[in-house]
């Protein structure tokens, strides 16, 4: 069975808009976009390694595809991210869109109508993780259908303001022990939950 990762770059007041530069999305005004670059310090990039050095299917959604399609095929051999480059344009893309015919970045795959389905059958199936990177909107319907095993979040010590969410008002109330936690020399706090049951609750209230 295959385990669902949520990996974010993430704002402390909650924001995964356009963390990797002005234009990468500027949807609904947004202006902020390039958020991350100024606290890169090599914990996040020792993190990022980490992320993407066990086996993973990438999961996008549409918007995320396309940013990832217009970008890492074109990127040069010679470049510091043609490592990465090179294992994102081999790994198989899980993508939900209702434009299936215009995939046509390498080894892409289409969920279908019913995502959340496709998805959970994915899940059952044998083969290598699957690894969200950004798809704000798609995360947040596998919050709302528990759907997510780990989450692995980048929260940069930042308030954006505005700007689209990682958590929405209808995800699925459920409780994550942390695994692992790290923060880097420039406030990035990188942590790593994994699903760990239902939420308990109780009272401090005196008897």
């Amino acid at each position: 069975m295959r385990k669902l990762i949520v990996a974010a770059f993430v704002s402390l007041d909650g924001v995964l808009q356009g963390p990797g530069g002005p234009q990468e999305d500027t949807s609904g005004g947004f202006a902020h976009g390039g958020w991350t670059v100024p606290f890169a310090d090599p914990v996040f990039g020792a993190s990022i390694d980490a992320l993407f050095a066990r086996p993973f299917d990438l999961l996008l959604g549409r918007r995320t595809y396309d940013i990832f399609a217009a970008h890492w095929p074109r990127v040069p051999a010679d470049n510091g991210d043609a490592g990465l480059a090179t294992l994102f344009n081999g790994v198989t893309k899980h993508v939900a869109t209702h434009r299936p015919d215009s995939l046509d970045w390498q080894n892409s795959r289409a969920l279908g109508d019913d995502v959340i389905g496709a998805l959970r059958t994915l899940k059952a199936q044998d083969g290598p993780d699957l690894l969200t990177q950004g798809s704000g909107a798609l995360v947040q319907q596998l919050l709302a259908t528990d759907l997510v095993d780990t989450l692995q979040l980048m929260t940069f010590p930042v308030l954006l303001g505005a700007g689209k969410r990682l958590f929405g008002d209808d995800a699925q109330a459920v409780t994550f022990s942390l695994e692992t936690s790290v923060v880097s020399p420039t406030g990035i706090v990188v942590s790593r939950y994994q699903r760990a049951g239902e939420v308990e609750t109780g009272s401090f209230g005196l008897d």
